[in-house]
């Protein structure tokens, strides 16, 4: 496998934005399949839809769960896992009930994310556990997640939706999405069956390479085209 190569595998491609139509999707879809990356990640409705255009490719289908807020009850990201996973999904990337952690309802968390855990692996789908960490932002915090996804048996922890927006001084809104002190803590964390993911904020080839380097096995991005085009340039077929 070439450097290239190596990292597409590590690319989620994200098509998760809510203005996206019919057509964004499957035009989405061609450029993971161009860049034989590791999935696509899309939105409940549209896993049919990209099974379809990824046919007899090797790109796997993601589907988000309660996304992008974690509001949604156990009850109802288990049937969406379900629901997805029969649709033709082969990886799930959950949010957490982040009111809950932030109150250290540690148990109802665990319920949560072991319920959506048995629900994904009830059908060979892996599961991806977002813990949203511009809103989860103690340390303490993020340990104890990866603590219970361990424990559970999460095949992921991954940083972020990319749209855990916080309001700035400026009364903007903004995120930070993965970081690598994010990303070297989930590694150092979670159990050696557990891997990272980063999302949000990987926006080019260096971003990318440093999560890579700080311990991450997969990231979500929505620059796919642009990180693997400079891959090309920088690493030729190496």
């Amino acid at each position: 496998m070439t450097k290239v190569q190596e990292l597409a595998k590590m690319i989620d491609h994200s098509i998760l934005h809510p203005t996206f139509t019919d057509d964004d999707l499957k035009k989405q879809c061609e450029i993971a399949g161009e860049f034989n990356v590791a999935s696509v990640c899309v939105k409940p409705y549209a896993v049919r839809l990209a099974k379809e255009w990824l046919k007899g490719s090797e790109v796997e289908v993601g589907c988000v769960i309660g996304f992008p807020h974690g509001n949604s009850s156990i009850e109802v990201k288990v049937f969406e896992t379900e629901m997805a996973c029969k649709d033709g999904a082969t990886e799930i990337d959950m949010v957490i009930n982040i009111g809950k952690a932030l109150a250290g309802q540690w148990d109802y968390v665990e319920e949560e994310i072991l319920a959506i855990t048995n629900a994904s692996h009830k059908y060979n789908a892996i599961v991806k556990v977002i813990f949203e960490t511009d809103y989860i932002t103690k340390t303490e915090d993020k340990i104890k997640l990866c603590e219970i996804c361990t424990k559970v048996g999460a095949d992921f922890v991954k940083t972020s939706t990319g749209y855990g927006f916080v309001k700035q001084a400026s009364g903007d809104f903004n995120y930070k999405g993965a970081t690598v002190a994010d990303i070297e803590l989930m590694r150092k964390y979670s159990g050696p069956n557990v891997k990272v993911k980063a999302a949000g904020g990987v926006r080019n080839l260096d971003d990318l390479l440093k999560m890579k380097a700080a311990g991450a096995s997969r990231s979500g991005a929505t620059a796919t085209e642009a990180i693997l085009s400079e891959a090309v340039k920088r690493f030729g077929n190496d």
